[in-house]
């Protein structure tokens, strides 16, 4: 069994895939993950990638009205999955302290992004989570 932790660094690993495949459905992503074996099953894991397929453009929408001109092309990779993972979570998913996600958020871009994402995304979430306080 999973830990939140896990399912949600599942889920990144997951939405990251899929800004290089953006024609994957969730089920795609999960089957593609549980296949190469690096993905384990994860009910939390699968409900955070259909969340964000079914949202990403209202999480994009805010992702950029928060990133001070950054577009979505210019962000890196990681912290673009990062941040749609996180927008998703403290909007559609309920029973999840803003400030966890937040924290996940930023420990996640500490292990996979480079120096300065971990204070762009952190700055990004922090701001978008006053705004909807």
């Amino acid at each position: 069994m999973l830990t939140r932790s896990q399912g949600r660094e599942q889920a990144f690993l997951l939405l990251f895939e899929q800004v290089f495949q953006p024609e994957l459905e969730p089920a795609e992503l999960l089957q593609l993950g549980l296949d190469s074996e690096y993905i384990e099953e994860s009910r939390f894991t699968e409900q955070l990638i259909t969340l964000a397929a079914d949202h990403k453009d209202e999480v994009d929408e805010a992702i950029l009205a928060h990133s001070n001109g950054w577009s979505l092309e210019r962000m890196s990779k990681v912290a673009l999955a990062i941040l749609r993972l996180s927008v998703t979570e403290m909007r559609y998913l309920e029973g999840v302290p803003v400030a966890v996600t937040i924290n996940e958020a930023v420990e996640l871009a500490k292990k996979y992004a480079g120096k300065d994402d971990s204070s762009f995304v952190n700055g990004i979430l922090g701001t978008l989570s006053r705004e909807n306080a």
